[in-house]
């Protein structure tokens, strides 16, 4: 089984994917920017682009890593990935539906006000206007897709250890 958390950049995905992995049995983080970083570092370089997941071999490429991965390991695959272009998630799900694997999806959701001071007063990266700029796109995909094809938990009142237990607990229980 996958399950896949997504949401805008700043709302808390790779620390809430650590916390669900240290929750569920036989559970490993895959995070899929990593097979865009692969692709980022072949030499001369692919078509220029603002954002990885435009090349058409990223999503492919992702359904296979993650169906060898379980193919190899068995279990769960919790897998951090802002995925907002509804055509791109599609490819994604139904590259994994066509392996029968079973996907969760979760998206973590906060107001706008909540993520902009994440993003602006984040200890680690700092402020970023590449994650400022997916706002406006989260938004959007939000009101006309995303909300609809996810679990959505709100994590503006909530910490990320609260984010993964709700995660968890949806999980176990099928």
């Amino acid at each position: 089984m996958i399950v896949w958390i997504n949401g805008t950049h700043g709302v808390g995905k790779t620390t809430t994917s650590a916390l669900v992995q240290q929750m569920l049995p036989d559970a490993r983080v895959l995070d899929a920017e990593k097979v865009g970083e692969v692709l980022m570092d072949i030499r001369p370089g692919l078509p220029a682009t603002d954002d990885f997941q435009h090349w058409a071999p990223w999503r492919p490429l992702v359904v296979e890593t993650a169906r060898r991965v379980l193919q190899y390991t068995g279990g769960i695959l919790v897998m951090p990935m802002t995925v907002l272009i509804e055509r791109y998630w599609r490819e994604i799900s139904d590259g994994l539906a066509a392996h029968d694997i079973p996907v969760r999806h979760f998206v973590l959701h906060a107001d706008q006000e909540t993520i902009r001071d994440r993003i602006q007063n984040d200890p680690v990266l700092g402020p970023s206007t590449f994650r400022f700029s997916r706002l406006e796109p989260y938004a959007e995909a939000a009101r006309t897709w995303l909300h609809a094809e996810a679990e959505v938990v709100d994590t503006t009142h909530i910490d990320p250890t609260q984010a993964a237990q709700r995660i968890a607990a949806a999980v176990r229980a099928g």
